[in-house]
C-alpha cells in the first residue's frame, strides 16, 4: 500500500549512533520495538476513528470497519518505520539493556 500521502521522509541516518543495531539481536530488538510502536499507534489511530459515522449510500457496515482497522494498521507501520514517535527508540534501549543485565561481561548494578 503506497502511503506517501502521508508525507514522512524515512529515516536515513539515526540520529544517535548508539541505537544503530551492530549485530543480528540488535537488529532483532530494534525490529521488535518498531513493531511494538506500530501496535501502539494502530491502537491510538483505531481509538481516534470509534464514534465517526459514515456517510452516502456506501457507508458503513462490516466491510467498512475492517478496511479502517486495515487502513490504521498501516497507517502505524508507516509511521514507525518513518521515525514514528520515538516510542521505538526507548524500547529498544531498554530491550538492551535487560539483555546486558543477563550477560556474564555485564557490570554489576550501582546501589
Amino acid at each position: 500500500m503506497d502511503m506517501n500521502f502521508l508525507q514522512i521522509q524515512p529515516k536515513s541516518n539515526l540520529a544517535n549512533k548508539e541505537l544503530a543495531p551492530q549485530n543480528s539481536f540488535e537488529a532483532r530488538a530494534r525490529k521488535s520495538a518498531e513493531e511494538f510502536e506500530a501496535v501502539f499507534l494502530s491502537q491510538i489511530l483505531k481509538s481516534m476513528s470509534t464514534g465517526i459515522k459514515s456517510d452516502g449510500p456506501f457507508g458503513g457496515g462490516h466491510s467498512e470497519e475492517v478496511f479502517q482497522d486495515l487502513l490504521s494498521e498501516q497507517m502505524a507501520t508507516q509511521i514507525s518505520r518513518n521515525g514514528g514517535i520515538g516510542l521505538s527508540d526507548a524500547i529498544y534501549r531498554e530491550i538492551l539493556k535487560t539483555q546486558e543485565i543477563g550477560h556474564p561481561n555485564a557490570t554489576a548494578p550501582t546501589k
